[in-house]
């Protein structure tokens, strides 16, 4: 009797072996199929064709030939910068179609502007575009939501409009109707949008999100150290006041 159950035991202990095994190769698969997604975007030739305008993504190396958005400064990766001067110093890296950056938006995205606006720290806003077409398409028209000065309001917009991943809802027409949504009035950005202006500044910040082995988002560094997901730190907002406080933003 002793015996059958040791050999249950040890049949016990093989099944939760081979359960971790398990695990480990589900994420290693979805480690790597997050690095395929983001080599089709940024490494190969990827086309988005919208109403007359093809936004090109050829290369994983940044260009010099860029138009950039006001805001945009190079020496911070020509992220959308805010209060160049200022310490402490908050990155954001983003996807606006991103659902986990939605909900960080809804949680702390009012506290991020308060700050961008107030000039209580330096805030750079690196808009991304790994998951497909319709992100190069929005992170195209928050440069020129830039242009016109109205940058943080189409970001509120979007996210509080954000629909389903590459459905097809986001082209030259919705983001220009999202920007009039959100207060944007100036007649360059509908130009903007629909000449493509800042599509190869979106190439230029999704290579650069390679280079800085940016694998999810969003991603928050304040100065320069990466916020611990795995304390829920992002979906909380007294965990994000915590986290900036720690940082040195009053």
């Amino acid at each position: 009797m002793g015996e059958i159950k040791s050999e249950g035991h040890e049949s016990k202990s093989e099944k939760r072996i081979q359960a971790a095994a398990a695990r480990k190769v589900t994420a290693s698969k979805e480690a790597r199929q997050r690095s395929i997604t983001r080599a089709i975007t940024v490494g190969s030739i990827a086309l988005v064709v919208v109403v007359g305008v093809v936004f090109s993504v050829i290369s994983n190396k940044a260009r010099t030939d860029v138009a950039l958005p006001p805001s945009a400064i190079a020496a911070n990766g020509s992220g959308l910068t805010f209060n160049q001067t200022a310490t402490p110093v908050i990155n954001v890296w983003e996807d606006f179609q991103c659902p986990a950056c939605e909900i960080f938006e809804k949680t702390n995205g009012q506290a991020l502007h308060d700050i961008a606006t107030s000039g209580k720290a330096k805030v750079v806003f690196h808009i991304l575009s790994f998951i497909g077409p319709e992100s190069v398409i929005l992170a195209n028209a928050s440069a020129c939501a830039d242009e016109v000065g109205k940058f943080l309001d189409f970001h509120s917009y979007a996210y509080a409009h954000q629909v389903t991943e590459n459905s097809g809802f986001w082209g030259t027409n919705s983001v220009i109707a999202a920007g009039k949504a959100a207060g944007i009035a100036d007649p360059k950005f509908a130009e903007c949008v629909n000449a493509g202006t800042y599509a190869k500044w979106v190439q230029n910040i999704e290579a650069d999100g390679t280079t800085q082995s940016i694998n999810q988002t969003p991603t928050v560094l304040i100065n320069g150290k990466e916020l611990d997901r795995s304390t829920g730190v992002y979906g909380d907002k007294t965990l994000f006041a915590a986290a900036l406080a720690a940082g040195g933003v009053k």
